[in-house]
C-alpha cells in the first residue's frame, strides 16, 4: 500500500505523513522505555491486529524511528528499538498526553487499562521537577507482570524497563491500583494497610514517589 502523503510544505504535514497513521504514536509510546519484543507490543496495544502491527512496524523501520535486531541466545529473539530520531518524539508525545489527560475518564470502566508504556509516559508526562530538586532515587515499579525502574536526579526524572540494580525502595502492586493511586483516588497510607500495595523499603516512600508525580490536580 503506498503511504499517503499531505503533500503541503508544512513541517507539521510533513511529520503527520509518517506518525498520523492510527496505532503510529501508541506503538512510539511501547518504545520510549526500551526494546520490546513483537508479543510485548502486542500485549501493550489491545485491539491491534498482528498484520497491521507488522505494517505499521514496518512503515517505521523504512522511516528510520525504529530499528529491529535479534537479542543474543538464550534469548535468541527480535525486538524493536527506538532510533535517536524516533526519540525525538518524546516531549510531543508527553505534551499530548497532557493535553489529552483531560479527557480520561474517571474510571477504567469499559476501557482498557494502561500498559507500562503508558504509565511511563503518563509518569514523566506529569512529572513535577519542583519537588525533586537536590533529590536522587531509584524506584523500582512491578506493576502486574511489568517492571519500570524511575531514577530521579536533581529534578530530572528517567524510566526504563526491567529491574534497577540498587533500587531505594520496591512498589509491588496491579496496574488498576496504581492507577487510583497516580490519580490520587486511593490514599497511599490505605493502600499499604488494606495490602493493595507491597514495599520493600521506607514506607514512607511510596508517599514521596507519587508526590513526584500525579495526574490529580492537573484539570484530569
Amino acid at each position: 500500500m503506498a503511504a499517503r502523503s499531505y503533500r503541503q510544505f508544512c513541517a507539521l504535514a510533513f511529520a503527520l505523513d509518517v506518525v498520523g497513521e492510527r496505532w503510529t504514536l501508541l506503538i512510539v509510546r511501547e518504545l520510549l522505555a526500551g526494546p520490546r519484543r513483537f508479543t510485548d507490543l502486542l500485549d501493550g496495544l489491545p485491539g491491534i491486529s498482528p498484520n497491521l502491527l507488522s505494517e505499521r512496524l514496518k512503515r517505521l523501520e523504512q522511516q528510520e524511528l525504529l530499528v529491529r535486531r535479534a537479542l543474543p541466545p538464550p534469548a535468541a529473539s527480535a525486538v524493536y528499538d527506538l532510533t535517536e530520531f524516533g526519540h525525538g518524539l518524546e516531549p510531543a508525545l508527553l505534551a499530548l498526553g497532557r493535553w489529552g489527560s483531560r479527557r480520561l475518564p474517571a474510571s477504567l470502566d469499559g476501557v482498557a487499562p494502561p500498559s507500562a508504556g503508558a504509565m511511563a509516559l503518563a509518569i514523566k508526562a506529569f512529572f513535577r521537577p519542583e519537588q525533586a530538586q537536590n533529590e536522587t532515587a531509584v524506584y523500582e515499579l512491578h506493576l502486574d507482570s511489568e517492571v519500570l525502574q524511575v531514577r530521579v536526579v536533581d529534578g530530572t526524572i528517567d524510566i526504563r524497563q526491567g529491574q534497577a540494580r540498587e533500587a531505594d525502595a520496591v512498589f509491588r502492586t496491579s496496574m488498576d491500583v496504581f492507577v487510583g493511586l497516580f490519580a490520587g483516588q486511593i490514599a497511599p497510607d490505605d493502600a499499604m494497610v488494606q495490602g493493595l500495595i507491597q514495599v520493600e523499603g521506607n514506607p514512607a516512600a511510596l508517599s514521596r514517589f507519587l508526590a513526584l508525580s500525579r495526574v490529580s490536580g492537573e484539570g484530569a
